[in-house]
C-alpha cells in the first residue's frame, strides 16, 4: 500500500513559552479533549501540545484505509510545522501506538516516551477489520455501548456516569469514516519488531482491568524496549487517565522529570 500524504492536524498548545514540550496523543474514537484531566497539572511544567488524529475531532477526514505510519507521519508533519525538533511524548491506546512508531522510526524526535494502555499488535486484529465494515454500514451507534463497556470498570461507571456519558458523546461524534479507517490501521498494525529500535527512555503503563489492551500487551512492549519501566495501575480499565487521573498524571510527571542516569 502506498503511504498517504501527511495532513495538517488540528492542535492546541497549553503551558509556558520556553518550557520543555510534551505531546499528548489520544485514543481511537476520541479527541484531544480526552487528556483534559491531565492538561492543568502537566502544563504547569511543560508546553503541552495536543492534537486530533486524522479522521478524529477537528482534523480532516481523508478516505481510508489508514495505517499507523500514516498517523505517525501526520505527527511528524505537525512537529515540523511547529518547529519542534525533539519532544517528550505520551500517548494512550492508539496514541501509544503512534508514539511507538515515532520513537522507532524517528528516534531523534523523541526524548522521553510514555505509552499507556496500548499494544504493539492488537490481541484480535481481525475484530477491527470487521468493526470497520460495521461502522461504515451502521455508524458509531452500532458499537458504542460495547466499546464503552470495555473502556471503564463497572465500579467507575456506577460512580461517575457523567464521565462515561461524556466519553460516549465524544465517541459518537467521531466521523464514521475516520473511525473505520483507523480500525483498519489497527487491524494491519504489527510494531513488535520495531520495539528494540526504540532508544528513548520509556515508561509503559497498563490498566490492571484493561480488556482492550490487557496488561500482558504492556509487558510485551516493556520487555522489547531496552530499559523500559512497566507500571500497572489498579482499578483502571482502558481509559486509565480518566478513571485514575491522579495516578496516571503522577506516573507521567515522575518519568518525564527523572534525571538521566
Amino acid at each position: 500500500m502506498v503511504t498517504a500524504a501527511p495532513i495538517d492536524l488540528h492542535y492546541r498548545v497549553d503551558g509556558p513559552n520556553g518550557a520543555p514540550v510534551l505531546v499528548l496523543s489520544h485514543a481511537l474514537g476520541l479527541s484531544m479533549s480526552m487528556w483534559d484531566p491531565q492538561v492543568a497539572p502537566l502544563s504547569r511544567e511543560f508546553r503541552v501540545v495536543r492534537y486530533d488524529h486524522r479522521g478524529h475531532g477537528k482534523s480532516p477526514v481523508p478516505e481510508g484505509p489508514y495505517r499507523i505510519e500514516d498517523l505517525g507521519r501526520d505527527l511528524l508533519h505537525l512537529l515540523d510545522r511547529l518547529a519542534l525538533e525533539r519532544v517528550a511524548f505520551c500517548g494512550l491506546s492508539l496514541g501509544g501506538m503512534v508514539g511507538l512508531w515515532l520513537a522507532a522510526n524517528a528516534p531523534e524526535r523523541v526524548g522521553r516516551l510514555v505509552v499507556c494502555c496500548t499494544a504493539a499488535r492488537m490481541p484480535r486484529p481481525g475484530d477491527y477489520a470487521a468493526r470497520a465494515t460495521l461502522v461504515r454500514a451502521q455508524g458509531l451507534a452500532a458499537i458504542a455501548d460495547t466499546v464503552i463497556g470495555r473502556w471503564f470498570t463497572a465500579a467507575f461507571g456506577t460512580r461517575r456516569p457523567d464521565r462515561v456519558a461524556g466519553i460516549k458523546s465524544l465517541l459518537l461524534a467521531t466521523p464514521a469514516e475516520g473511525y473505520a479507517a483507523t480500525c483498519e490501521a489497527l487491524a494491519a498494525m504489527d510494531l513488535r519488531d520495531d520495539l528494540p529500535r526504540i532508544a528513548a527512555s520509556t515508561l509503559v503503563i497498563a490498566g490492571a482491568d484493561d480488556q482492550s489492551t490487557p496488561p500482558e500487551r504492556a509487558e510485551e512492549i516493556a520487555q522489547r524496549i531496552r530499559g523500559a519501566e512497566l507500571a500497572v495501575i489498579p482499578d483502571a480499565a482502558h481509559l486509565a487517565n480518566i478513571e485514575q487521573p491522579e495516578a496516571i498524571t503522577k506516573r507521567i510527571l515522575d518519568h518525564l522529570k527523572r534525571a538521566d542516569s
